[in-house]
């Protein structure tokens, strides 16, 4: 039988994402205060060891020491990681059987052990056993069951654990050592946190918000602090279609099904994108942003469209372009300057080198003062602040523009180009032969 170029074709795309499977290569990342991590893939059923690079002064890395490293180091034990996430000094995985595991600073509990122990390796958080995503603040942790309710525990002195007791007589709530359920939320998607303020985005495309609210981050019309936040979960204002969430220092910001975005709370380095920087209660529209990704750009790969530093904020466009707004002081837009935006830029050279594609980003993820995205030719560029070399590239030079982390021991990243160059080759030798 004779076969068509677009039979060949297919072929040969079959084999190479096959092949390509095969190793090790970079899943997810997240980014924390100052350190990074990246969960790798490490068969094809998309789960896997983890490793960290950036500071190290908790033992956040996971390495079983206090040691920074710009460059990537092993975490501890962790070998079925399903999803990652890093807060201000500690880091999280949830585990293929539904556990959650946590390491580094955990003066407030925020490990979720029953300690206030720091852990230099992961440690076991106690009593979640069907966890489905996690989450981090500052000084808090979160995780989104399979049966759509929340669980949080750590730091709760504005509220941010979201389980409804009352503050004392000096407006503080319990600090909580192990996880607590968040009051009232029952149809959760996702979840994500903020320095000390969380959100959850419910089914049917509302959002609701609790703890800190001094900026009007929680998105319900008020500044209203019962001692310094709210308790209970609020509803955002005028969010009713929302895909995705993030949060950052005292903001918060939603992905649309419309591909826009919409952003509340602190503004003074213009991270809400409207073009001022006035601080906002309710939700105001990001200027210009109209095709924001609603969806992971590869199957079973949990991809980022909207992330969230300490004072700026990315969003993923659906043609893999990266747009960022706010501060800027350390390069974190990735535009070249270290000019302040309270609009959109884009960020330069996101750039697949193996694929026809100038932009081609297929997740971001925001540190305080850094940020990072994984590329579709699997590689992963980071840029920003690099003090303890969170963008892993073995320096501690700050970028205005992204420079590459290198690949995994093992990886197959350049299994991957490899093979996507020779089909390319392929390809055009075989349509000579046919035409």
């Amino acid at each position: 039988m004779m076969m068509t170029p677009s039979t060949v074709l297919s072929i040969l795309l079959v084999a190479l994402f096959s092949l390509s499977a095969e190793g090790t290569y970079t899943q997810s990342i997240a980014l924390g205060h100052r350190h990074s991590c990246a969960l790798l893939d490490t068969s094809a059923l998309l789960s896997g060891a983890v490793k960290c690079w950036g500071s190290n002064l908790y033992g956040q890395r996971g390495d079983g020491t206090t040691t920074n490293r710009a460059t990537l180091v092993d975490v501890s034990g962790i070998t079925t990681a399903k999803r990652i996430a890093l807060g201000g000094s500690h880091s999280c995985a949830v585990l293929t059987n539904g556990k959650v595991k946590c390491w580094g600073f955990n003066t407030i509990g925020q490990l979720g052990d029953n300690t206030t122990t720091d852990r230099t390796t992961p440690v076991e958080v106690s009593g979640i056993t069907t966890a489905a995503s996690i989450a981090l603040g500052g000084y808090h942790s979160c995780a989104l069951l399979t049966d759509w309710t929340v669980k949080c525990w750590g730091s709760n002195g504005n509220g941010e654990l979201g389980d409804g007791t009352a503050a004392d007589s000096l407006n503080n709530w319990p600090e909580r050592f192990t996880p607590y359920d968040v009051s009232g939320i029952t149809t959760a998607q996702s979840i994500a946190l903020g320095r000390t303020h969380s959100c959850a985005l419910l089914l049917g495309g509302t959002v609701k918000c609790w703890g800190s609210n001094s900026y009007g981050q929680l998105g319900d019309g008020t500044t209203t602090r019962v001692g310094s936040g709210r308790s209970s979960p609020v509803e955002v204002s005028g969010i009713t279609t929302a895909t995705s969430i993030a949060l950052g220092g005292s903001h918060s910001c939603a992905v649309l099904t419309d591909s826009t975005v919409k952003c509340w709370g602190y503004n003074y380095n213009g991270q809400l994108g409207d073009g001022t920087t006035t601080h906002s209660t309710t939700p105001v529209e990001v200027s210009g942003i109209t095709t924001a990704a609603n969806a992971a750009v590869f199957a079973n790969r949990a991809a980022a469209s909207i992330s969230l530093g300490n004072s700026h904020s990315c969003a993923l466009l659906t043609g893999g372009a990266v747009k960022c707004w706010g501060s800027n002081n350390q390069g974190q837009l990735g535009d070249g300057t270290t000019t302040q935006r309270t609009t959109p830029v884009e960020v330069l050279v996101i750039t697949d080198r193996y694929v026809l594609s100038t932009t081609s980003a297929t997740s971001i993820a925001l540190g305080s003062d850094h940020s990072c995205a994984l590329i579709a030719d699997l590689t992963t560029k980071c840029w920003g602040l690099n003090d303890y070399g969170q963008l892993g590239d073995g320096t501690t030079a700050r970028r205005t523009t992204p420079v590459e982390t290198p690949p995994p021991h093992g990886s197959s990243a350049s299994r991957y180009s490899v093979l996507t160059a020779l089909v390319v080759t392929i390809i055009i030798q075989v349509q000579s032969i046919f035409t």
